[in-house]
């Protein structure tokens, strides 16, 4: 049983697959999921991505200042996760370093390892605090930082493959990789710089289908569910 985790989730979460914007019924979804987490006296913090707001990709301007957009939506985010689960009983707090706010906290270690002896979920939002990175990177980053026993990447697939499962039918899936692995197969289920520094910092990772309902607390149960990336 892992007791302090890092969920990674994407914004398209809240969305649905393809869609922008929330989804009441998504967003009831993931706040159930997690419900079943905290009553086992997890500690969690998540790191939400922005697809459901704006991709920097899909906007003519420059890769810098797209993902300055990015890294506020994913502020966006946070907030309006914060509310739902505080909604469900289940509290929970804001923390970045790029936006200032009364709903918003400052990073600071002390207050992290606070929140999190006394049942919070902390959303951390705005990436890395710099453009250039994702929030796949942002994630690795905030579990080291949180002395995380485990990053959980939630995906719509059941672990990492070695080609797209979508296209080719044929398509193998990995229960285990070490990082090394992943890096020379060039796995894109994560940015090669956030498994670079899971590697460094033995930080495992495992990759799994979040859609399925009770995989979530399987993986913190330590069950094999999805693919594990470790060193």
């Amino acid at each position: 049983m892992y007791r302090r985790v890092l969920l990674k989730l994407s914004g398209e979460t809240l969305s649905g697959e393809n869609r922008r914007g929330y989804n009441g019924e998504m967003v009831e979804y993931v706040v159930g999921e997690l419900r079943k987490v905290m009553n086992e006296e997890v500690q969690m913090g998540i790191v939400i991505g922005a697809g459901n707001i704006l991709r920097g990709k899909e906007l003519n301007i420059s890769s810098v200042m797209g993902d300055q957009m990015g890294m506020l939506g994913t502020v966006m985010n946070a907030i309006y996760l914060k509310y739902h689960l505080e909604k469900a009983g289940i509290p929970a707090v804001v923390v970045s370093e790029i936006v200032r706010s009364p709903m918003v906290k400052p990073i600071k270690y002390d207050d992290i390892e606070h929140y999190l002896q006394n049942g919070h979920i902390i959303l951390f939002g705005g990436g890395t605090s710099n453009p250039l990175f994702t929030t796949d990177t942002a994630a690795a980053l905030r579990a080291v930082e949180m002395e995380a026993q485990l990053l959980i990447k939630a995906t719509k697939v059941d672990g990492v493959y070695d080609k797209d499962p979508k296209k080719f039918p044929d398509a193998v899936r990995f229960e285990e990789l070490t990082f090394q692995e992943a890096l020379n197969k060039k796995v894109k289920v994560m940015d090669m710089e956030a498994f670079s520094l899971c590697m460094r910092y033995n930080m495992p990772v495992v990759v799994m289908n979040f859609f399925e309902r009770d995989n979530l607390l399987r993986t913190i149960r330590g069950e094999k569910v999805g693919t594990l990336v470790h060193s």
